[in-house]
């Protein structure tokens, strides 16, 4: 594969692992046993998540939102063949063990998709066993972030980012994005393409309703 096909190829590929439109057919499944059974984390993420009759009404799109069979998590994946094709700054995007880091007590991530509109949206949330390690990983996260941006596949998986203390917003070329947010013990992704922004706003600020101060 020459070298001008090869971004396009990993980023179509991305379409399917990282929140972009992408249509899959078939059932959901029940979450896998995840890495909370002996959790030190004071919050329980599973209190955290929001339903799937929640995220029909913040997106607006009813019945034709679905969860995507496979993609509901209670372990951070690493798409490996994906990560090897990626330049070594960016290869995050495909390991949310960096993502997230090494010190997750409970994870659930669920995505969920709109074959109608091309859209899918994900909601994600690690819990830690202490604030300090909660922030910790954000900072390692923007670091990530900005170490992507500064290559040329940084518009790619990345484009225009922000980040403010306890916030990151990426934004790519290809109107897909993602937002964190950390507070408390726990970092929350929400990631959405071809969704209006208001969507992931929505849902982020649901989310940390229920996170306690």
């Amino acid at each position: 594969m020459g070298a001008a096909a090869r971004p396009f190829w990993v980023w179509c590929a991305a379409v399917i692992v990282a929140g972009c439109a992408h249509t899959v057919s078939g059932h959901a499944v029940r979450p896998t046993p995840g890495i909370d059974d002996d959790s030190l984390s004071p919050i329980d993420v599973e209190t955290l998540m929001l339903d799937q009759s929640q995220m029909r009404a913040i997106t607006g799109a009813g019945d034709d939102l679905t969860i995507i069979p496979t993609m509901d998590e209670k372990i951070p994946v690493d798409i490996e063949q994906l990560a090897k094709t990626t330049p070594p700054q960016c290869q995050w995007f495909f390991e949310e063990t960096r993502t997230f880091g090494a010190d997750v007590e409970e994870f659930h991530k669920t995505t969920f998709q709109n074959p109608l509109r091309g859209a899918l949206i994900s909601e994600g949330v690690a819990a830690y066993r202490d604030s300090a390690t909660a922030m910790g990983t954000f900072s390692d996260l923007v670091d990530l972030v900005d170490g992507c941006a500064s290559t040329t596949f940084g518009p790619m998986f990345v484009g225009e980012w922000t980040a403010t203390a306890d916030s990151l917003q990426t934004r790519a070329d290809n109107g897909c994005g993602r937002d964190y947010r950390v507070k408390n013990v726990v970092l929350v992704e929400v990631t959405a393409c071809q969704f209006p922004a208001s969507v992931p706003d929505i849902v982020m600020t649901n989310i940390l309703a229920k996170v306690p101060d």
